[in-house]
């Protein structure tokens, strides 16, 4: 593979990893990053396995799946049974394979980081994934239909993963989008060098092979009524936390100032980068600052890299208690964004349209909730950068436009849906999952919940 290089620990240590496109080449497009593993790479990866009698792997796995048997199909080259292995428990493994922290969950408890480096699991469920999507995906089995009727709202991963279990139990599932592409946060948050939309839109079809419906441009509460909607056996609420937060700053008024939401919208979903061949505009600026150090902090500036933009990422924390996965800080540092850590925004500058950005140093002191050391200013260490566009990337909450709309469903203080164990909410027919219920999390965490959903919404439709 000429011109590529291996990065990431499994590298340092001798082992397969995935090759990234050279950092001076991928910043001027938005193809994918990591070009993922050779077939023989795969086969001797996953050959690596120790095959645990009882494997940790699967109990850091929030959707189950069963890691010992679809890569051992994989070492043995019998790519069409691992396929069938993974998609028993999760049927975004193109997806996973991705964009999941396999680092802290699958692969952060194999045995065998203990004395070398674990099994690269999300690496392999990506090639397996990729391999049956260019040879002809096998769909799982789908039940005999039971004449019940499920709402699903909202079409990204806990939406998704609802409707494919549902729908292979039999059940008529219908999926309601209130955007005009499915997918959610994986269509319109994660960008396309990270996650290609073509692989999104694939899995997305596979689901919908298996019986669900889909219907796109469909507000809840506008496009069909609330009691349409309370009128379908089931229903499960799965629209995300897409209300972004904000410091409260003065200047965040000015042009030039966007929510990480915003920006990635008009970017992923609207093709914004290639104004005026799509519609929908973004400021291209020379200098722009991002505030937050998670996932989101490092796709928005990345974007913005590729925008043409010098970058600068601003975090009150060290970069060791940046919440981003290690993978993409080395990325972002390697595509040239500058790390200002240990300071925080106090103020937006300009008159209408941004000119800078003021911060103050930061000293760590304590151990806070988190976990963190919690940072505090430190006195008269202000300091100024010159950037004519503000990126915020510091959290999001669940929206509340469609469960305010639904009489006597409890919400929390932030505004997420309450529900048990299993997901069921204040109304008993009503399920919820996702980040409408923990506010922003991981993919993968929202489809193991919505799995759980998933499985008491059946049993209750069954009567068990």
């Amino acid at each position: 593979m000429s011109g590529l290089r291996s990065t990431g620990a499994g590298a340092a240590r001798g082992v397969t990893a995935m090759s990234d496109r050279p950092a001076d080449v991928r910043i001027r497009d938005f193809g994918e990053v990591d070009i993922g593993l050779s077939t023989d790479e795969a086969i001797n990866e996953a050959a690596r396995c120790l095959q645990c009698k009882r494997p940790l792997c699967v109990r850091g796995c929030p959707v189950g799946i069963d890691i010992p048997a679809f890569i051992r199909e994989v070492a043995e080259g019998n790519f069409p049974a691992a396929a069938r292995a993974l998609k028993e428990q999760n049927m975004l493994p193109a997806i996973c394979g991705r964009v999941c922290p396999q680092e802290t969950q699958c692969e952060g408890v194999c045995i065998l980081g203990n004395r070398d480096a674990p099994i690269r699991i999300g690496a392999i469920e990506r090639f397996v994934a990729d391999w049956e999507r260019a040879n002809g995906p096998d769909l799982p089995e789908v039940a005999k239909p039971t004449g019940r009727r499920v709402a699903v709202v909202g079409s990204g991963p806990a939406g998704l993963t609802a409707a494919a279990e549902l729908a292979r139990a039999g059940h008529a599932v219908t999926i309601f989008e209130s955007l005009h592409e499915a997918g959610g946060v994986l269509t319109y948050g994660i960008p396309a060098f990270r996650l290609p939309k073509d692989v999104v839109k694939a899995e997305i079809d596979q689901v919908l092979a298996l019986g669900a419906r889909l219907k796109k441009n469909h507000v809840v509460g506008r496009s069909i009524g609330v009691d349409e909607l309370l009128s379908y056996d089931a229903v499960f609420l799965a629209t995300g936390a897409g209300l972004p937060a904000f410091m409260g700053i003065p200047g965040e008024n000015l042009n030039g100032v966007y929510s990480a939401n915003e920006f990635l919208t008009r970017v992923n979903l609207m093709h914004a980068e290639a104004f005026p061949e799509f519609d929908t505009p973004v400021l291209h600026a020379a200098r722009v600052a991002v505030i937050g150090g998670g996932n989101v902090a490092m796709d928005a500036a990345r974007v913005a890299r590729r925008l043409g933009a010098k970058v600068f990422l601003i975090y009150r924390r060290g970069e060791e208690e940046m919440p981003a996965r290690r993978a993409e800080v080395v990325h972002a540092k390697e595509e040239g964004i500058e790390f200002y850590t240990c300071a925080n925004p106090v103020r937006i500058l300009g008159d209408q349209h941004v000119t800078g950005i003021e911060c103050v140093k930061m000293a760590l002191c304590g151990i806070d909730a988190s976990g963190r050391r919690s940072p505090k200013p430190i006195e008269g260490s202000e300091f100024t950068l010159d950037v004519d566009m503000v990126i915020q990337a510091i959290g999001t909450s669940p929206n509340p436009l469609l469960v305010s709309l639904i009489p006597g469903l409890e919400r929390g203080r932030k505004g997420n849906v309450i529900v048990d164990e299993n997901g069921r909410t204040s109304i008993p027919h009503v399920y919820a999952a996702g980040d409408i219920v923990t506010g922003a999390a991981t993919v993968i965490e929202a489809m193991g919940s919505a799995k759980r959903a998933a499985a008491a919404i059946d049993a209750m439709l069954k009567g068990e």
